[in-house]
């Protein structure tokens, strides 16, 4: 992750982008005013508890990922800006690249351990940020998914461990919808999205190391389920509504086209 102090300059390819803290503040809230415009006429979002995101200081925004849409949406959702941990696939175009480091986004390797990704959360985190990251390592559905009981990854608990930043749960719930986005919408009409965030985590104290990892990964595994829960009693969601691969939605408005269903 790059210095923060002033004057110093980060180097793509294409440009020039000054390393002022605020400067790429203002350029996180361009880009979420842009996307927030961009889903307006598609998308209702619905958020529960969006005061939680807005919390000062340092702390983990842990997310479950049903699209590639989440981190848009999530940011739109929180009032707060996140400085998201992203695939480092995004990161292969000079141009999007220039604009995620801008944002204050870095580079994780999912495949393996990334210890330059960890010493950038580390760093963020330590300089007060909120930290954004999907403990799934990838978009996960069903029986994958850490809404269903599938184990997540212990990034999220580490990270906490190190530094004291609690951990806040989301849940999206939704957004799998967006890549039938072309046969789904018509005027009038906008593909709900709902949003939760739960209660802050924190690692508990007077534990050795091992058993506070443990019971913060297991906390934040039933907080998942029970977000997810609360979500759908809440928002009075049905199946259909639960996390679904993006082949089955697009089979499913296939299936309703050819039904000759609105």
């Amino acid at each position: 992750m790059a210095s923060e102090s002033t004057g110093v300059f980060i180097f793509s390819r294409w440009r020039l982008i000054p390393n002022f803290p605020r400067v790429r503040a203002l350029i996180y809230h361009a880009s979420r005013l842009v996307a927030k415009l961009l889903f307006a006429p598609f998308v209702k979002l619905r958020v529960l508890r969006p005061e939680l995101a807005r919390r000062d200081g340092a702390w983990i925004l842990a997310a479950n990922h049903i699209s590639h849409f989440d981190p848009p949406l999530i940011g739109i959702a929180a009032g707060r800006k996140i400085d998201w941990m992203g695939m480092r696939e995004l990161f292969h175009h000079p141009l999007i690249a220039a604009w995620l480091r801008a944002i204050d986004s870095f580079p994780v390797d999912r495949a393996h351990l990334d210890r330059p990704a960890v010493r950038a959360a580390l760093a963020h985190l330590r300089a007060g940020h909120a930290l954004g990251m999907f403990p799934e390592g990838g978009i996960r559905d069903g029986l994958a998914s850490v809404l269903e009981g599938a184990p997540a990854r212990p990034g999220a608990a580490g990270l906490s461990l190190m530094t004291g930043a609690p951990i806040i749960p989301c849940v999206i719930i939704g957004s799998d919808r967006c890549y039938a986005l072309r046969r789904l919408w018509r005027p009038g009409w906008r593909i709900p999205v709902w949003v939760g965030f739960g209660a802050p985590l924190a690692p508990e104290s007077g534990r050795d190391r091992a058993g506070a990892r443990a019971a913060l990964e297991s906390g934040l595994a039933d907080a998942f389920r029970g977000l997810a829960t609360e979500m759908r009693l809440h928002f009075e969601l049905t199946d259909d509504d639960m996390p679904q691969s993006a082949t089955r939605r697009r089979r499913q408005v296939e299936q309703r086209d050819t039904a000759g269903s609105p």
